[in-house]
């Protein structure tokens, strides 16, 4: 089996009583990116910071290709980072920026030149190499940050929340920027995000953390069709998540919706996730061929761009359905027939060391 090459084992950081970072594990192979994502006061951001060198562990170890780094300086450490608010410096051009890491490991002035030259054409901003920051947007500032990330050939990218000072548009735009440019260098790569779609876009595999601890990891597609923890399925937004129990092969749900089990179903799970944008809304006394058909009211409706957010009730629990504005809509009141298909039920385990949810 090969090493990985980027392995933080056992992590801790306390600050006082309180554990910032409880014990983070994750081995990451070369050239893969991994999203650490979760809420604000996760410990998302203490773990990169723990492995940029700002601060040090109070316990566990930080392998990169084999070489323990948890003690090393940041400078001695081979990493690039991008940080939110970029750093660039405001009396350095854009080439001056790029190039300040090459100068500080004492590159010849003619490699340092081309290697500059070679970054800036790589982020598109060839023609602003004389620009200070200071007339720079945005998104080019962001490149200029990339750019000199980059340029050192680092063993390891570090980007913390890189897309959160732009705008909606931009961001969009700054993401494909990204995924192309760490494919284009195959740098592995580790980013800190709170935006659930900039992460499953961009990540090969995400790790999903609360209170200090990686609570699941595993790629997108994984994440989205099937979570194993209930943190997970919780914080993945468009879901509903109803408790309940199993009796004689159904799922009777605590709103009083009894579900058949599939066969690929865990053997005792606690609770049904329902996949907004894989809900549909039908007239009242529809009996689609669906596992979930039950009968449902509108509360709320959104309109937003091509698509209807809806909150429906279910006995006591609110459900979100989202369904293309080309539909024809329900408004609040309505009663609707709520149906889901094998794809938009996921379920959840009980505790078990297996998979690690919580009841």
């Amino acid at each position: 089996m090969t090493r990985p090459h980027l392995l933080l084992d056992n992590l801790v950081k306390r600050y006082g009583a309180a554990k910032a970072v409880d014990g983070v594990s994750l081995p990451v192979e070369r050239g893969e990116c991994i999203a650490l994502l979760g809420p604000s006061g996760c410990g998302k951001t203490t773990t990169l910071r723990l492995v940029a060198g700002f601060i040090t562990p109070d316990s566990g170890r930080i392998m990169l290709d084999g070489q323990a780094i948890e003690r090393a300086a940041p400078h001695r450490r081979p990493i690039g980072m991008v940080f939110q608010a970029y750093a660039l410096f405001p009396h350095l051009t854009a080439a001056g920026n790029i190039g300040f890491g090459l100068e500080m490991r004492n590159l010849p002035r003619a490699e340092r030149d081309q290697r500059v030259a070679e970054a800036l054409a790589m982020v598109g901003l060839s023609h602003l190499a004389d620009r200070y920051p200071a007339r720079m947007s945005g998104g080019q500032q962001q490149r200029v940050a990339l750019a000199r990330a980059l340029v050192i050939r680092p063993e390891l990218l570090l980007l913390d929340e890189p897309l959160s000072n732009l705008d909606a548009g931009l961001r969009v735009e700054m993401r494909e920027e990204i995924a192309r440019l760490r494919s284009q260098a195959g740098i592995t790569t580790l980013f800190v995000t709170h935006d659930q779609e900039e992460a499953l876009a961009l990540a090969d595999r995400v790790a999903v953390m609360d209170r200090g601890r990686i609570v699941e990891c595993a790629t997108p597609a994984e994440l989205t069709e099937r979570p194993r923890h209930l943190f997970t399925a919780g914080f993945l937004g468009a879901r509903s998540v109803l408790p309940g129990r199993v009796d004689n092969g159904s799922f009777h749900a605590a709103s009083g919706v009894v579900v058949t089990l599939p066969t690929d179903a865990p053997g005792r799970p606690s609770h049904m996730v329902l996949r907004a944008a894989r809900l549909a809304l039908l007239p009242p006394g529809a009996t689609p061929d669906f596992p979930l058909v039950a009968l449902a009211t509108v509360e709320a409706a959104t309109r937003l761009d091509d698509s209807i957010h809806y909150e429906v009730s279910l006995g006591s629990q609110r459900i979100r359905v989202h369904r293309p504005s080309g539909e024809a809509a329900f408004a609040p009141g309505a009663p609707v027939t709520l149906a889901g298909g094998p794809d938009a039920i996921a379920w959840i385990e009980d505790f078990s060391d297996a998979t690690g949810a919580h009841p």
